[in-house]
């Protein structure tokens, strides 16, 4: 099994409920969206073929236990679900980033999930495949990165539609430079939401790095 992969390092998780907590990042090449904010575009196309095999020879070179696969679209390759079982049967702690815009149907039940789903201000909000909320499970995490209050009624109604705070965790996040963090703060005071608000703490650490660190 033969996967394309942009990146491998050792860095600080900087979102999802493991916030601050040291993590492997597997970052998968490929996307099947184009968010108008999105910050990985380096993703979309750079990437190098590895082997299962090889990959896992990798990771074995930090000394850590969480593991994160990401992208890019993880999911888009076939050889991901393949991964992520893999990473399980090693006894790793595995987070999936994804989009939720492909189906996490088949991905394995030890696996975290961190759907993505994307508000108005991304233009893509029609590649949401809601069906994915029947395969959460109590300890998954559902996103959602708020550009302005459009975005945030719109997150609202959704996490009201599906329960999604009775199903699993729930993130709302800024998008970066674009919206204060005080401002989706107080809505959600004032609402009185019962997510969790997250910043993207790798971009407050290293702000002038593009990529992974």
């Amino acid at each position: 099994m033969i996967l394309k992969i942009n990146e491998i390092y050792h860095s600080i998780q900087g979102e999802s409920s493991f916030s601050g907590l040291p993590c492997i990042f597997i970052r998968l090449t490929y996307c099947n969206l184009r968010c108008s904010y999105c910050d990985s575009e380096y993703t979309f196309h750079d990437g190098k073929d590895m082997s299962l095999s090889k990959i896992l020879d990798k990771i074995q070179d930090y000394s850590c236990k969480l593991v994160e696969v990401t992208g890019g679209e993880p999911l888009f390759q076939d050889g991901c679900i393949d991964l992520l079982q893999k990473l399980v049967d090693l006894d790793y702690k595995v987070l999936l980033e994804t989009s939720g815009s492909l189906t996490i149907k088949n991905v394995p039940k030890e696996v975290i999930n961190i759907i993505d789903f994307k508000c108005p201000s991304s233009n893509m909000k029609k590649k949401n495949l809601w069906d994915n909320i029947n395969y959460l499970k109590l300890d998954d995490e559902v996103k959602f990165v708020i550009g302005d209050r459009e975005d945030y009624d719109w997150a609202k109604n959704k996490i009201k539609k599906y329960n999604l705070t009775g199903i699993c965790n729930v993130l709302m996040s800024p998008i970066y430079n674009q919206i204060k963090p005080q401002i989706i703060t107080n809505w959600i005071l004032e609402d009185n939401l019962d997510i969790r608000f997250q910043i993207q703490l790798h971009k407050e650490i290293w702000p002038e790095e593009e990529r992974g660190v």
